[in-house]
């Protein structure tokens, strides 16, 4: 009998009691670490907001079951539910780790819909290259965090590193949006947001655009126009991009055969699963599950 595994879910763990929403630590010290709750290097689901900076050296990330390349200067933004896992390196650098009640809670609705957009996986890359003038500006700012969090430690610093982690995002925000459209869309935004929790919780009930439409209360004209007003592509293009994201999670984090991925995932038939993977993948589910072994 196949059962199914569930992909293993990091909690957000800190412990000094006085910093329960955030913590800083270091890629070297993750890399070279024995969790007894988990593997790195095995994809693992993460339950809060990580921003990883690279300070020196090079190497690869895995997000989301895709490799990404860093080096320095290089930013990874990871929300909640997003999966990774590391691979050994010798680079160095440093996570910043918080739970989304950290940073919203004082932030004003423009800042809170900043970070919810910064790290929107759907809305770009994950992967944020800083040129050498941001990134001095990046690190002077985690020096800061960092000397708040490891050096003083007194009853001001968890207030003064959250407003610094603020401001960090905001400049993370910038940077970023200076070269994707995506995040400079507001009229929309919110709209997309919406219809993005939508398609995660149910994209295995339903593939069409009309459903969704339906539920939000629109036409699928207009749920187009805001998935191309945002992310430039249609909404039935996103919906496949879920879809195929939440296959590949089952593919990889369960024993289920692929018949049982198939049924499970809304297809009537093995041969439309397989036919469907293969023509947004370019891999059957096969391949893909023992590339990723």
């Amino acid at each position: 009998m196949h059962m199914e595994r569930a992909i293993k879910e990091i909690a957000f763990e800190n412990k000094k009691a006085d910093h329960d929403h955030f913590d800083l630590v270091y890629l070297e010290d993750i890399v070279n670490s024995t969790p007894k709750d988990h593997n790195q290097f095995e994809h693992h689901k993460i339950a809060f907001y990580l921003i990883m900076i690279i300070t020196q050296e090079e190497g690869e990330h895995n997000i989301n079951y895709r490799d990404y390349s860093f080096q320095k200067g290089t930013v990874f933004t990871l929300r909640k539910n997003n999966i990774h896992k590391f691979y050994k390196t010798k680079a160095k650098g440093k996570f910043l780790v918080f739970t989304e009640d950290f940073v919203i809670r004082n932030s004003n609705k423009t800042e809170t819909l900043k970070l919810f957009q910064l790290f929107n996986e759907m809305l770009g890359s994950p992967k944020l290259q800083l040129n050498d003038d941001d990134f001095g500006e990046i690190e002077s700012l985690i020096a800061q965090i960092e000397k708040e969090y490891v050096g003083v430690n007194d009853d001001y610093s968890i207030e003064i590193i959250r407003n610094l982690v603020q401001v960090l995002i905001l400049k993370l925000f910038r940077a970023k949006s200076a070269a994707n459209d995506s995040l400079k869309n507001k009229k929309y935004y919110l709209k997309f947001l919406s219809f993005q929790e939508l398609v995660e919780k149910e994209c295995f009930e339903s593939k069409k655009v009309a459903y969704y439409a339906h539920k939000m209360g629109v036409t699928s004209k207009t749920l187009n126009n805001i998935t191309q007003s945002v992310i430039g592509k249609p909404a039935k293009s996103f919906i496949d991009q879920i879809v195929i994201l939440q296959i590949k999670r089952l593919l990889i984090n369960s024993q289920l055969s692929f018949t049982e991925i198939a049924y499970q995932t809304g297809f009537d038939a093995p041969t439309n699963f397989f036919q469907y993977f293969r023509k947004k993948t370019g891999l059957s589910p096969r391949q893909f599950k023992e590339n990723c072994q």
